[in-house]
């Protein structure tokens, strides 16, 4: 018997070129320059000859090359949008009204991501402003010195999104997580709930989540009354470090009667592990989070929680791009657009409200 062994072959095929104007010209019988107008969508074409170059396009697969064609300008129809992390639910949503704002026009957003990395950022930003995009969204207000130059510098709209507590580069669009966090804090204290625990994200680089906790704890302090205990985690799965989180809290301080949690995913964890203990919510222990992600809203019971007005806020964000971008650049330069959205409370199946039990 002849042992065989299996041998890897390869075929070689030739290189692929790119397809370039010469060819779609070729194809649909027109000059290399009608094609550019057609595609580029500039100049006087007839309906006829656009239609047939468009079809030409369209069948041989060729797709313009921006960068080259955009030399003039010093811009491509691209849009730098940077936010700090895709698993957390908060921004795929933003990510949704940005592009159903860019949907039928010619602005692409394009994502980095910065895992809530400061020196990352400056890095992704550094990159991506290479590219020459036609603007900026950013999320949050706190920046690297050199980061903030950069998008100072750029010459293109910058919007900052999520927050309105600072001072923005450019224009803003968000909500003011101080005000929130004591919206939060008057909600609970007018339902009688007095001893409370805190627990969230370690809050160094979730700045929009320590200034939510700046202000649950001002509207607590201003009527007297001080969280009682408080814990942090940082990585892994919120859903698991909200049960631990509440399992641990309650051990040490079994007498708290609110948890406030600085996001849904680990208030939903906690909610989980109260209700197999049999413990009344919200009778004898009330609960609140932050985001309000419709994921949860098959829960045994619904978390009260505040709305961050997330889909307006990249939406909000796309239309002053695309307001600002469409503007001549010897013009004048408008002025920054400041706006500052408004959340409201649901207080669900865990927070008590007046006149209820």
């Amino acid at each position: 018997m002849v042992a065989q062994t299996c041998r890897k072959t390869s075929v070689s095929r030739p290189k692929q070129r790119p397809l370039t104007l010469r060819d779609v010209s070729e194809a649909c019988g027109v000059s290399e320059m009608t094609v550019s107008r057609v595609l580029r969508n500039r100049g006087d074409v007839s309906a006829g000859t656009r239609e047939r170059v468009l079809e030409a396009a369209k069948s041989l697969g060729y797709v313009p090359n921006q960068i080259a064609g955009s030399l003039a300008s010093q811009r491509v129809n691209l849009v730098a949008v940077i936010i700090p992390s895709l698993s957390n639910m908060v921004f795929p949503e933003v990510l949704t009204g940005i592009n159903e704002a860019f949907e039928h026009t010619p602005l692409q957003p394009v994502v980095g991501v910065t895992d809530y990395i400061p020196e990352k950022e400056e890095r992704v930003l550094y990159e991506m402003l290479s590219w020459r995009p036609s603007g900026v969204i950013i999320a949050g207000l706190e920046h690297t010195d050199a980061a903030r130059a950069m998008l100072k510098n750029a010459g293109i709209p910058v919007v900052e999104i999520m927050d309105t507590d600072g001072n923005p580069v450019d224009s803003m669009v968000g909500i003011s997580h101080r005000r929130a966090g004591r919206e939060m804090a008057k909600a609970i204290l007018k339902q009688g709930y007095r001893r409370i625990g805190f627990m969230g994200t370690k809050m160094p680089l979730d700045h929009r989540a320590r200034k939510r906790f700046e202000g649950f704890t001002e509207g607590l302090t201003r009527e007297g009354v001080e969280i009682e205990d408080r814990e942090f985690y940082s990585g892994g799965s919120a859903l698991a470090k909200g049960r631990e989180m509440t399992q641990a809290m309650l051990e040490r301080s079994p007498d708290l009667d609110f948890l406030y949690y600085s996001n849904d995913m680990i208030g939903a964890g906690g909610l989980l592990w109260l209700l197999e203990q049999g413990i009344d919510v919200p009778g004898q222990i009330g609960l609140a989070g932050f985001n309000g992600v419709e994921l949860l809203d098959g829960l045994p019971r619904r978390l009260a929680t505040m709305d961050a007005c997330r889909a307006e806020i990249g939406t909000a964000a796309a239309e002053i791009i695309l307001e600002r971008s469409g503007l001549p650049e010897d013009g004048p330069v408008p002025s920054p657009k400041l706006i500052t959205l408004a959340p409201t409370i649901d207080f669900g199946d865990t927070l008590r409200r007046y006149g209820r039990g």
